[in-house]
């Protein structure tokens, strides 16, 4: 999965509560995506906005699969 494939689903499906590669502070029960040296991570943040269960992924496209996974949970919890 590419970028620009995650946010027009992200937008048609119109899910809530994420992190896109740090373009902020991480907050309390989101899902965020980031990139360090080459490698991507997706975590999910706790009510106390620590992020947990945070795994690694050695391509964008699996992590970029596993946020939006993610992501789909989430909104479907807080529906």
């Amino acid at each position: 999965m590419a970028r620009k494939n995650a946010l027009e689903i992200i937008q048609n499906e119109k899910l809530q509560n994420l992190n896109w590669f740090d373009d902020h502070k991480i907050k309390p029960n989101e899902v965020g995506i980031r990139e360090t040296a080459n490698k991507w991570y997706v975590y999910t943040s706790d009510e106390r906005a620590n992020p947990i269960s945070e795994k690694e992924f050695q391509t964008e496209g699996e992590a970029l699969e596993n946020f939006i996974k993610r992501l789909r949970a989430l909104n479907k919890i807080s529906r």
